[in-house]
């Protein structure tokens, strides 16, 4: 893609692509679709009401919602303005987007629904409220707000407008040195950071997105992930600049539901998403019949084998494309329609993903383009080369990227798509750079070209004993179990790991059945003798391979998940680990209780549970 600009690039595909399908959202039980030509006129209508709004060039607009085709006209029609886009997390409590509409001094916002609409109208008025709030959502009751404009408002506003000269002037004025958008970081260890992107960083990441992927203008994409973070932000401007089509996922919890509706061809996504499907295949497995699962079991080692061979560059044996064609039709192709059964490619980041769950999608024909990035890199830093690659690491830097480790094992970066620094924060800007290399926090190494994350520098955990823990790299062992839902490890300070587990409630209350373990709330049945020795057989079994002192010695099973309500994870799934183990205070302290008691250190051997 050529433009430099992403407000006049959208411009660009609405005149080129006119009447293909840009957009496509769901409105009721029915699916619907914008064309790039309505598109276009939508973006410039809203742009020009954001003029009559008096909105000035480097001004911050937010955007309070979830994923939906409003999101995307205001995101283009700021920028079309020459103003900068701020979006805040769907999920955001009243004090984080306060937090954020203070900090990046929004006068203008976007919200999506009525929740959204009543947090924004109630920033106190010394945190210098918004003027004006744009409501995404005609069912919301604006309370009598002299502040809140419905969206079709808005764009009667825009229609009515006579500002054209004046947008064309921002048009064409617009520079790939202007700052795109400000993304807050979720905070996971601090307080959040405005991120300054500029255009150039999106134009930069296209180029060598490019030059990585094969894409055009027939794919279609699901935007799953929130809008607000910089993956699917990043990913969408690109499906755009490509004229492919956008469909959106309103409801998280429908989004199989979608992906068999929409039959995309790619789709970004965490690795809680394939850690998910992967637990659902295993666990019905585990009910079925014997001779399916033999049959299952051969289907994916033929997928195996095949993966492996196309992963070098190998050409297939008579023999093993023979049982290839039998194992798609018997067993791949089903586990392809849980996806849609179009998918060419799915973008993954955000988080480690299990080395077995991505040979399993792999083996099953399903590829995972797994990869590692951060908001202050406009997303990607690495990632697979389409079938040449290797499993375990998060692959090699895009083009335009360098990427080196410092003596700390710690993760630099350094390239056109890096931040210019953190928004009217000088001292945390010069922070997080070494000699205009970027520190990202994450611990890695680099072997031919390959970059592997071992985990983050601030959540290396220091045992009592000297031993340092990488409790990513023992969370991701740990998971892919079907009846894991969360966990986290715990080690620092402490004499050995121990672990807070969530189950899968779904596949422990009918193991539960099995066993004829009656139960009258998911807190009696996390305390259950029975289904405890269960959960600790299971750990010890899949953490064979760790060293001794990287060990899960004792569980605590809890009887409720991890939640962004909670403060407990990041809108991106990610654990707040330090929020957990303040609010666990007390259970973590009684899984070493025994350990003071004993005054000796627990056996490798010993793993023990304790109950909430």
């Amino acid at each position: 893609m050529s433009d430099t600009h992403l407000a006049r690039m959208v411009h660009n595909r609405a005149a080129r692509y006119g009447g293909k399908t840009a957009l496509r959202y769901k409105s009721g039980d029915h699916w619907h679709d914008l064309s790039y030509h309505h598109l276009g006129e939508l973006i410039r209508t809203a742009a020009k009401a954001l003029l009559e709004l008096g909105v000035r060039k480097g001004e911050m607009v937010g955007i309070y919602s979830g994923n939906r085709p409003e999101w995307t006209i205001s995101d283009f029609a700021i920028l079309s303005t020459g103003a900068v886009s701020v979006p805040i997390y769907a999920t955001s409590t009243a004090g984080q987007a306060g937090y954020i509409v203070h900090d990046a001094d929004i006068r203008v916002v976007f919200a999506g629904n009525q929740t959204q609409y009543d947090r924004i109208t109630g920033i106190p008025k010394q945190s210098s409220p918004p003027a004006a709030i744009i409501v995404f959502d005609e069912e919301v009751d604006l309370r009598g707000n002299t502040r809140g404009i419905s969206w079709r408002e808005f764009l009667e506003k825009g229609r009515a407008s006579a500002r054209d000269a004046e947008l064309d002037e921002r048009l064409q004025s617009a520079s790939t040195d202007d700052v795109a958008t400000l993304i807050y970081t979720s905070g996971t260890t601090g307080e959040p950071k405005g991120v300054m992107l500029h255009h150039s960083n999106f134009h930069h990441s296209f180029i060598a997105h490019d030059r990585r992927l094969n894409v055009s203008d027939r794919d279609v994409s699901l935007c799953f992930l929130p809008l607000a973070h910089v993956y699917e932000r990043a990913w969408s401007y690109y499906v755009t600049g490509h004229g492919m089509t956008n469909a959106y996922v309103d409801d998280m919890s429908k989004v199989i539901d979608y992906l068999r509706q929409i039959k995309p061809t790619i789709m970004c996504a965490v690795p809680r998403f394939y850690e998910k499907i992967y637990m659902s295949v295993f666990e019905k497995l585990d009910a079925d019949e014997p001779w399916r699962k033999k049959l299952f079991l051969w289907a994916l080692g033929v997928g195996e084998a095949v993966y492996l061979r196309r992963k070098e560059k190998q050409i297939l044996t008579p023999a093993l494309w023979l049982q290839w064609l039998a194992a798609e039709a018997l067993v791949l192709r089903k586990l392809q329609g849980i996806v849609g059964g179009r998918i060419r490619f799915l973008p993954c980041a955000g988080a480690p993903l299990a080395r077995k769950i991505e040979e399993f999608f792999h083996s099953a024909g399903i590829h995972i383009t797994y990869g590692y990035g951060l908001t202050e890199t406009t997303a990607t830093v690495t990632c697979h080369e389409d079938y040449h690659f290797r499993p375990g690491t998060v692959g090699k830097p895009i083009d335009g990227v360098e990427v080196k480790i410092a003596p700390s094992g710690e993760i630099l970066v350094r390239g056109e798509t890096v931040m210019s620094g953190y928004y009217r924060k000088p001292e945390a800007t010069a922070e997080a750079f070494e000699d205009g290399w970027l520190k990202t926090g994450d611990v890695g190494v680099m072997e031919d070209g390959y970059l592997t994350i071992t985990d983050r520098i601030k959540e290396l955990m220091k045992t009592s004993g000297g031993k340092y823990i990488a409790p990513q790299y023992v969370e991701s062992t740990l998971a892919g179990d079907p009846y894991i839902e969360q966990l986290i490890v715990i080690a620092d300070g402490r004499p050995y790991a121990t672990a807070l587990i969530v189950p899968a409630f779904d596949a422990l209350e009918a193991y539960a059945k099995t066993w004829n373990i009656a139960t009258s709330s998911r807190e009696e049945l996390v305390r259950d003798p029975i289904l405890v020795r269960f959960f600790e057989g299971r750990i010890e079994a899949r953490q064979k391979d760790l060293a001794g002192y990287e060990k899960v010695k004792r569980i605590a099973l809890l009887p409720r998940p991890f939640s962004q309500e909670a403060g407990e994870i990041t809108p991106t799934l990610k654990v707040r680990r330090r929020v957990i183990i303040e609010k666990y205070h007390d259970l973590i302290d009684a899984m070493y209780a025994r350990e003071k008691e004993a005054s000796t250190p627990a056996p490798e051997s010993d793993l023990s549970f304790s109950a909430p």
